[in-house]
């Protein structure tokens, strides 16, 4: 019994650091922080150059919009290279881009994987800042200015953009789900920036100096997040800019969000041999606290410490009365039961309501288990097939 007790309290102590008192500490202490430390926000006047590397593998269906939408920001044309890598795509990408004499087209017919395709372009860049966008995303036209300002702190080697969910009356019901994700996790990106970096971007907006590009394995799978961690581990922070975002079409069904959220786990847990320096507490103090705390909690710890927290509550219910610990049961039968009715409105194509965040918590602790599965296995292969989305209006 002593064994089960320190079983349960543990796990509901790693659950309730990862997802509610990690950001509530951060956030306290950046509220308490700005009375001592004022905000110096970076501004320059001078626009450096910048290269947008866009990914593409067979996007026919979105490309042309991508196109159009990229050649919209609002950026100095003398400035600004566009460059589009289509390796491996074998539909009329090729044929759409080269409609556009404004773009740099880079393709070679084998595929190697989208890091791989990204060293390749990376070769091509002579500008100081690379930006980097998925061919699904649409960019907001002040999405780079806002972007650059940052580099004027030298100390700044990175900056995210914020990636949004489309929000067109949920044509799939996980889409409520996706969105209401995102929106959470925008808000702990900026805690994490105010605090000191974010610890990994998203691919549908981030940019980097390009000097501090690394080329690692072709094999990588989650190179958002390696290439911006790279960056930290070089010493630099990674910033925050919400007011230059991409927005993005949700998953067309839960089968294929499931999919997508399947095949980033699995890269999570790659990506964790490649990131040993992350741990070192002596040379990154403050980026190995919120590595761990963000993520590797998250990843490696959340998806079992949810089975072994009701395991441990049932058997001690069960051997003993306790109002404390029959409370604690109910509570995570009720979360359960609401995780239930969420999956089955969302199967049904459905909005989920009052369902919807119980759902998507237990959703992605699942993905995150089957990644696991897949990355022990080695059956995560660094080509994936394309998770389908809605249709963007």
């Amino acid at each position: 019994m002593t064994a089960l007790v320190y079983i349960f309290w543990i796990s509901l102590g790693i659950l309730s650091y990862c997802y509610i008192g990690y950001g509530l500490i951060l956030f306290l202490f950046n509220n308490i922080k700005v009375l001592f430390v004022p905000d110096r926000k970076s501004r320059s006047a001078n626009l450096p150059a910048v290269t947008l590397i866009i990914s593409v593998y067979n996007e026919e269906a979105i490309l042309e919009q991508k196109i159009i939408n990229t050649l919209a920001i609002d950026y100095p044309a003398g400035l600004l290279e566009i460059l589009f890598v289509t390796d491996g795509s074998d539909d009329s990408s090729v044929d759409i881009i080269k409609k556009y004499p404004q773009t740099t087209l880079l393709h070679q017919a084998e595929r190697k994987g989208k890091y791989a395709a990204i060293k390749r372009a990376m070769r091509q860049v002579k500008t100081p800042v690379v930006v980097f966008s998925d061919a699904n995303t649409m960019l907001n036209p002040e999405c780079l200015k806002k972007m650059v300002v940052h580099y004027a702190d030298e100390k700044v080697g990175g900056v995210a953009g914020e990636k949004k969910i489309l929000r067109n009356n949920y044509e799939s019901a996980v889409g409520e789900a996706e969105g209401l994700y995102w929106q959470y996790e925008s808000f702990l990106k900026r805690t994490d920036a105010e605090f000191y970096t974010i610890v990994g971007a998203a691919g549908e907006l981030f940019s980097i100096r390009t000097r501090l590009f690394k080329e690692l394995s072709d094999e990588i799978i989650l190179d958002d997040f390696v290439i911006s961690m790279q960056v930290c581990l070089q010493g630099y922070k990674i910033k925050y800019e919400p007011d230059a975002f991409a927005t993005e079409s949700p998953s067309a069904s839960l089968q294929e969000e499931e999919k997508r959220k399947t095949r980033i786990s699995a890269g999570a847990y790659q990506s964790v041999g490649y990131l040993k320096g992350a741990l070192n507490f002596f040379r990154h103090p403050l980026l190995s606290f919120q590595y761990v705390s963000r993520r590797l909690l998250r990843w490696i710890f959340c998806p079992f410490a949810l089975i072994s927290l009701l395991l441990a509550n049932i058997i001690i219910v069960s051997q003993q009365f306790d109002n404390v610990y029959n409370s604690l049961l109910l509570a995570q039968i009720f979360f359960y039961v609401f995780a239930l009715g969420g999956w089955l409105f969302v199967r049904a194509g459905k909005r989920a309501g009052l369902f919807t965040i119980p759902f998507y918590f237990v959703f992605m602790n699942y993905c995150l288990m089957k990644g696991f599965a897949r990355f022990v296995m080695k059956k995560q292969p660094v080509l994936w097939e394309k998770s389908l989305r809605q249709a963007m209006e």
